[in-house]
């Protein structure tokens, strides 16, 4: 008996990074309500808008550049990272084993999106070689032994495992490290990607519509139903699900940044992404992170303070100053590094959940027709395509009016069945040749994306 599984969201079959939907909706297509701006609600808004749905985004805040009024998903560190991420411990096996399915789809679509050179930079993708160091060789942690043979078998590009790794990449000898593995994973420049992500949305037919909602959305589905007809509502606003979801465990894992001058200047330049985490480490809140995040700007992070609700933190903080100084004693060409003097410090709030993340729908009023994807910690953007093709899994089910199904059965996607490559004129899909459009190299610097001829648009 052969059982059929569910196709894995994959970029350029199920969604494109063109201006325009996949599916143009019609004028019985379903309406969808999104709340929230971050990485997770715009990454949702893009595979619901691909899939032929309306979509209206409600947000309090949006992307800014404005000192101490950038989003949480624009202070992230944005390494993407095989879970459990560097910031701590999953705490929810099942969870986890989501995690890990929702990982490795975002992993293939970002690594999609870096592959073409215009498209990368636009969207601020890239693919680096990321380190990761450990305290005692791996095999005698059984959870990292275990969890970097799940890494080696994912399909990700690039692995090598060497203790050789730790005088390549420059790491102090009086640091508590003796074993290392690194590979290919996408690195994001937040800012620019948040950007694009504005504009793409935007481009696909999304509203944006800047409001606040200060009640359970069970209290108010109905009235926000009437409000944006919608036919379903998907909260995708972090932290304020303890409001919005009425889910006390919601709580925030308050992080920091060290953002310093990475030109070459002062000190060979960084090209590679090294950490150690806090599991590894066996800490419960302390790691190293340091991420090129650009040409010219290096991160350096980290800790995870849980249940710290307000942003006072500055570079004179005794837990900064300490982040610092285990930054520098890792890698010690860093003692000399300059702070960026526009943007020295970035810090935020991490929307963290004490079952781990929640992708399901809504179960304390039946008939609801609400979807949640909420606490992702430190790992939204990790996570991000992953989670928005089980939410519009989930959104499919409301607009067929079928009632909710356990996901406890769904199968685990290794290595990417559709891999799109840049080759002149064509791409590669599993070998097949296929031309693109003739002017698949024009770009379009209004929409910060990669724009296709007219006929390319005809489907």
């Amino acid at each position: 008996m052969t059982v059929s599984q569910p196709s894995r969201l994959t970029l350029w079959r199920d969604i494109t990074p063109y201006p325009y939907p996949l599916i143009k909706p019609h004028y019985k297509s379903p309406h969808i309500l999104v709340i929230g701006a971050g990485v997770t609600g715009l990454i949702v808004s893009w595979v619901l808008l691909d899939k032929g749905y309306n979509v209206t985004v409600l947000s309090k805040d949006w992307t800014s550049f404005e000192q101490g009024k950038r989003l949480t998903s624009q202070i992230a560190g944005a390494l993407w990272e095989y879970p459990p991420a560097v910031c701590g411990l999953h705490t929810d096996a099942v969870s986890l084993q989501h995690a890990k399915e929702w990982s490795m789809i975002a992993y293939h679509i970002w690594d999609g999106i870096a592959s073409v050179p215009e498209l990368g930079e636009a969207a601020g993708v890239r693919m680096k070689q990321s380190a990761f160091f450990f305290p005692k060789p791996v095999e005698e942690d059984p959870d990292q032994h275990e969890k970097m043979l799940e890494i080696i078998a994912s399909g990700v590009r690039g692995f090598v495992r060497s203790p050789e790794i730790l005088e390549k990449r420059g790491v102090g000898h009086g640091y508590d490290a003796v074993d290392a593995y690194e590979f290919m994973a996408p690195v994001i420049d937040t800012d620019k990607a948040m950007q694009w992500l504005m504009t793409l949305v935007r481009g696909k037919g999304a509203r944006y519509i800047t409001g606040t909602i200060d009640d359970d959305l069970v209290n108010v589905e109905g009235a926000l139903a009437a409000q944006f007809n919608a036919d379903a509502i998907v909260n995708a606003s972090g932290l304020q699900s303890y409001h919005l979801a009425g889910d006390k465990t919601c709580y925030p894992l308050r992080g920091g940044l060290i953002r310093v001058i990475n030109d070459g200047s002062d000190f060979p330049k960084v090209n590679t992404a090294m950490a150690i985490s806090a599991d590894a480490a066996h800490s419960e809140n302390e790691f190293v992170f340091l991420l090129p995040r650009n040409d010219n700007t290096l991160v350096m992070g980290g800790f995870a303070e849980p249940h710290e609700w307000e942003l006072n933190l500055t570079l004179d903080s005794p837990v900064v100053k300490k982040m610092r100084e285990r930054c520098e004693a890792f890698l010690p060409v860093l003692k000399i590094a300059r702070l960026d003097p526009e943007y020295p410090f970035a810090q935020g709030l991490r929307p963290s959940r004490e079952q781990n993340v929640r992708v399901e729908r809504e179960s304390r009023r039946a008939g609801s027709r609400i979807v949640h994807s909420y606490g992702h910690g430190g790992s939204g953007w990790s996570f991000s395509f992953g989670c928005a093709q089980d939410v519009a899994m989930l959104v499919d089910e409301i607009s067929k009016d079928l009632p909710p199904k356990s996901r406890s059965g769904r199968p685990y996607f290794g290595r990417a069945d559709f891999i799109a490559v840049r080759k002149k004129n064509s791409i590669t899909d599993n070998g097949d040749q296929k031309t693109l459009p003739a002017s698949w190299d024009t770009f379009n610097p209004d929409f910060w994306l990669i724009e296709p001829s007219p006929e390319g648009r005809k489907r």
